[in-house]
């Protein structure tokens, strides 16, 4: 019995995971940045990143928990994506420190954006506070084209092009 339910188990369909060739095109410019960045560990070794250049096991002590070999696959896709810059500062042997390009470095904003989210929602974290009077800060869309902000109806109504 035991042998049957192994086969079974072993031999069930896989569902895929993020960064399988297999999948399908994003359909969405949301599903486009997830495919590029979506997973947590990508995420957080960009947060990592934000503060400067790091070497392999710098990266490992500030992200708490990932493993060699994770680290190791996150920063090679994010290589990959143009997000992160992997600069070689040993030939013998090959070590490479990593920061992120101009391209990685946008992601900063959505970055504070979901981290704040994150903290709205959670009662141990602390949103992102005004340095001068300690209030939260709130985000709104800014349209450079007309010099103004997006009010809230018409930012509703956003849509991308």
């Amino acid at each position: 019995m035991r042998k049957l339910l192994r086969s079974r188990t072993l031999s069930s369909p896989r569902r895929p995971m993020p960064y399988d060739p297999r999948m399908a095109a994003a359909e969405s410019p949301l599903a486009a940045a997830l495919e590029r960045v979506g997973d947590r560990w990508s995420l957080l070794v960009v947060e990592a990143l934000l503060a400067g250049s790091r070497r392999f096991n710098e990266l490992q002590a500030d992200v708490a928990g990932i493993a060699p070999n994770i680290l190791s696959d996150r920063l090679k896709r994010l290589e990959r994506e143009r997000i992160v810059i992997a600069r070689p500062y040993s030939e013998r042997p090959v070590r490479l420190s990593y920061e992120l390009s101009a391209e990685g470095s946008e992601l900063a904003s959505a970055l504070r954006l979901l981290a704040d989210w994150g903290a709205r929602g959670s009662g141990d974290a602390e949103p992102i506070r005004h340095a001068v009077c300690g209030t939260p800060v709130e985000a709104h869309w800014y349209c450079p084209t007309c010099a103004r902000p997006v009010e809230r109806p018409e930012a509703d109504e956003l849509r991308y092009l």
